[in-house]
């Protein structure tokens, strides 16, 4: 038997069918091959149409049946991960009314500007635990205002994985979890954010219905059913968006433990176990998927722009001549702290963790006697390291207590230089593990079904492939404080 998810991102949509005893990952897919398409009519805008995630994960659905042999009667139940932030607005028949405006497109900045300016920081921080900035309220009051006609024409408005989840189970639903995603859950009153969605000029009526993160959100409907070559009547029984989720597929659930990610951008995931905020805002604070009033659990996300971006970067300017793993090897024939060298990783736009300043990337204390590729090789590498560290600071500020990281083991984190200098320089230990965010979405299915007693049981299988232990953290952190006063 398997539970299968779906990971609807704005790349790809991918599929996984876990086994449900074992918890191994029996087929994995993504569709389209190549990335999926993303309109910008004009500059600063990024829009996708719902029916491409739909059609790419019905490609993607086939071919992880395929692979595992599996009947459309052996999937248990389903699981939705989405990308966050996005915004679908449909009519009552579930029709989308336009293009979804997702979670890069910057136009509503200046409506969550406005929004905290006239609310007022305190409201903002202390109810929503966020400024209402870019996120999917303010992309609906961008709606509201500039496509009025079609916006008396909404029924309901929706996140991604809310979307995929009515054309699965004809119901329109969200979760507490996603609409605090949306700056539309107020985190004091613990109810919808009426306050910001009244100022916004919203419908109170256009909300989805609210249903539990795990647990029964629909079946299958029987021609959906014969579309995906499942089984009508298989219950739909978790989503999460794709940051939780991704701490989720890491087991990554109570206070102090640390999901992170290192590919085109940094992101760090830490839980907090109470209702806190940063009061510069230079992170942004969510319910995680196990969250309640009773039992907080928060999620506060770091994004970092310029982490991979940098590696690539170097790549294919410095070092083109080598493979990422060579240019690791080679970084690695230098000392910790490259010799005073320093490497400030900014380059690919504002950043948020640095009051939205785009300082760009810069190279600090360069000796033309002493340093040579390798040193460059190995500060890049230290400086993305040393930003994530930075970052960690702001949420120790905010009184978690960072122990423990988890990461897939990929991207940057194939780099032993990179993760021991994380490790070193946090005194947190990491671990690696096998898996990915469909492999969670399937995973939080069998919780949401009642397969899985509990997270703890449904993540036993969780495969760690990698533990790193700091082991020179006193090297590190005069080469961390050397960073810093570049800053």
């Amino acid at each position: 038997m398997y539970l299968l998810g779906y990971d609807i991102g704005s790349s790809s949509v991918k599929a996984a069918l876990v086994e449900t005893q074992t918890g191994k990952i029996a087929a994995s897919a993504f569709y389209p091959k190549s990335e999926m398409p993303i309109a910008a009519p004009q500059v600063g805008w990024a829009e996708q149409d719902p029916e491409m995630w739909w059609q790419n994960l019905k490609q993607a659905s086939a071919e992880v049946m395929q692979q595992a042999g599996a009947r459309p009667e052996d999937v248990e139940a389903i699981g939705i991960s989405y990308q966050m932030h996005g915004l679908v607005v449909v009519d009552k028949a579930g029709k989308p009314l336009r293009p979804s405006i997702i979670w890069c497109d910057s136009r509503a900045v200046p409506y969550g500007e406005k929004a905290m300016q006239d609310l007022g920081s305190d409201y903002c921080l202390s109810h929503l635990l966020n400024s209402p900035g870019n996120f999917t309220a303010s992309k609906l009051a961008w709606v509201r205002e500039n496509q009025p006609e079609l916006f008396n024409k909404v029924f309901r408005f929706m996140l991604p994985g809310d979307y995929i989840a009515m054309r699965l189970t004809g119901e329109m639903q969200t979760t507490m979890s996603g609409l605090s995603e949306g700056m539309l859950w107020d985190f004091k009153e613990n109810s919808i954010a009426n306050r910001l969605i009244e100022y916004y000029g919203i419908d109170p009526t256009t909300p989805c219905d609210i249903v539990p993160t795990f647990g029964h959100q629909g079946q299958l409907r029987s021609e959906v059913a014969q579309e995906l070559g499942l089984k009508a009547g298989t219950p739909v029984t978790y989503r999460g968006g794709d940051q939780p989720n991704n701490a989720l597929s890491l087991g990554v659930m109570n206070p102090g433990e640390i999901a992170a990610t290192a590919g085109t951008s940094g992101v760090v995931y830490g839980i907090l176990d109470k209702i806190n905020y940063d009061p510069q805002s230079r992170v942004n604070t969510f319910a995680h998927v196990n969250h309640s009033a009773e039992d907080p659990r928060l999620g506060v996300l770091l994004c970092i722009n310029g982490t991979g971006c940098l590696n690539s970067w170097m790549h294919r300017n410095v070092s083109s001549d080598l493979s990422y793993s060579a240019m690791n090897e080679e970084a690695m024939k230098t000392p910790i702290g490259a010799e005073g060298l320093a490497v400030l990783p900014f380059g690919n736009g504002s950043e948020r963790m640095l009051g939205n300043q785009a300082p760009g990337c810069s190279i600090h204390g360069l000796n033309f006697n002493t340093h040579t590729r390798a040193h460059l090789l190995r500060a890049e590498q230290e400086g993305i390291a040393f930003a994530f560290a930075y970052g960690m600071e702001v949420m120790q500020g905010m009184g978690m207590d960072i122990r423990k990281i988890r990461a897939g083991q990929a991207n940057l984190f194939l780099s032993p230089l990179f993760r021991q200098a994380i490790a070193d320089t946090t005194g947190a230990t990491i671990e690696l593990c096998d898996t990915d965010g469909a492999a969670g979405a399937a995973r939080g299915a069998g919780i949401g079904a009642g397969i899985y007693r509990n997270v703890e049981e449904a993540m036993s299988t969780l495969r760690i492939v990698n533990t790193i232990a700091p082991k020179k953290p006193e090297a590190y952190r005069e080469a961390y404080e050397n960073w810093k006063s570049c800053l």
